[in-house]
């Protein structure tokens, strides 16, 4: 049977870690909990589980926090857990099987992670495979009976394991001053985090976020060199930062380049205009542009951005004296709700 080392980083999780550890810590060799800076009674909770409770000060970096939990860990294999998550019976039955049948060669094993369009998070899919299980110490086997090679490719195994995500809220705060470091250290984002950068900010930025986030996804949108996908990702955001910075000339600069691409201009696109135009009194036209959102075109970044435009229909309706089209288009708000 293999051992595992469980490890986490957490801060101000005083709501939520006794959940997550008391449905996984008796699977467990070792519990490695990593605190970078909690306030509350996180380190209290966490030491009532293991004694492996390290102070790590935080830069803004998640990798270097991950690289020093593992750094700590002594056993075989390696779990790594947030502490919104949570293992259910039926699946710590599945994870106990599997630390006694996981074959050697096997360098890291994906679990499904689950449950996220129910907790509007930054992904746009429901159940989805995740690294979760990794070796903490791997060998280097030698393949091919002639021009042999080293084997650098990691053995994945894709299990039936199911973790339940069960966020109390957004981690959108820290996450985007990580980004806005990112940036203004003059680093350019990967297209996984151009995306998750974009989705962070249209789900749960506030204005300051998305006036910080403009010198970087201007220079996006405006280069040459910017691949089509992050330019329609870099619309979205400056469409948004400039409506809610009352710029209208650089506001209808990215919405007309969005919906003079050569691709949908999306939901997102379609629902800033709505919304210009309702917040300037035009209901006509912003029911135009909703309708566009809602019926006609498909999100790129925020899943919501359609079902949302119903209540905007609704509201509009209801502003030019329309009962019935407003309670139709509240009828298919909660509709697109229960979908």
């Amino acid at each position: 049977m293999i051992t595992v080392s469980l490890c986490m980083i957490v801060k101000n999780e005083e709501k939520i870690l006794r959940r997550c550890l008391d449905s996984i810590a008796d699977l467990m060799d070792e519990i490695i909990i990593v605190d970078t800076g909690s306030t509350d009674a996180t380190r209290e909770i966490a030491s009532s589980y293991t004694d492996l409770v390290f102070d790590y000060a935080w830069a803004g970096n998640f990798a270097d926090a991950r690289n020093y939990s593992f750094a700590k860990a002594t056993k075989d294999y390696i779990y790594c857990a947030d502490a919104d998550e949570v293992m259910d019976d039926e699946n710590r039955s599945k994870f106990r099987l599997l630390k006694q049948g996981l074959l050697p060669e096997i360098d890291i094993v994906q679990m499904y992670y689950c449950n996220q369009l129910s907790f509007n998070t930054i992904y746009n899919y429901d159940r989805e495979y995740r690294p979760k299980l990794f070796k903490r110490l791997r060998t280097f086997t030698w393949i091919n009976p002639i021009h042999e090679t080293v084997q650098l490719s990691p053995i994945i195994y894709d299990s039936d394991i199911e973790i339940q995500h069960r966020p109390t809220g957004l981690h959108a705060s820290r996450d985007l001053q990580a980004f806005e470091k990112m940036c203004k250290d003059g680093i350019r984002l990967s297209d996984k985090l151009h995306t998750l950068y974009a989705k962070e900010l249209l789900i749960a930025g506030e204005k300051t976020d998305f006036i910080n986030a403009i010198p970087y996804f201007e220079e996006e949108a405006d280069s040459a060199d910017t691949e089509d996908e992050r330019k329609m990702e870099a619309y979205c955001v400056l469409a948004r930062a400039y409506r809610l910075k009352g710029d209208v000339t650089r506001f209808f600069k990215y919405t007309t380049k969005a919906l003079t691409s050569e691709r949908d201009a999306g939901s997102e696109i379609c629902r800033e205009l709505g919304l210009f135009y309702e917040a300037a009194g035009d209901f006509g036209e912003a029911v135009i542009w909703y309708y566009a959102a809602a019926e006609t075109t498909s999100p790129l970044l925020q899943l919501s951005a359609g079902k949302l435009s119903y209540q905007n229909l609704a509201q509009c309706y209801l502003a030019m004296g329309d009962q019935k089209q407003s309670d139709f288009f509240r009828s298919r708000y909660e509709e697109a709700g229960s979908e």
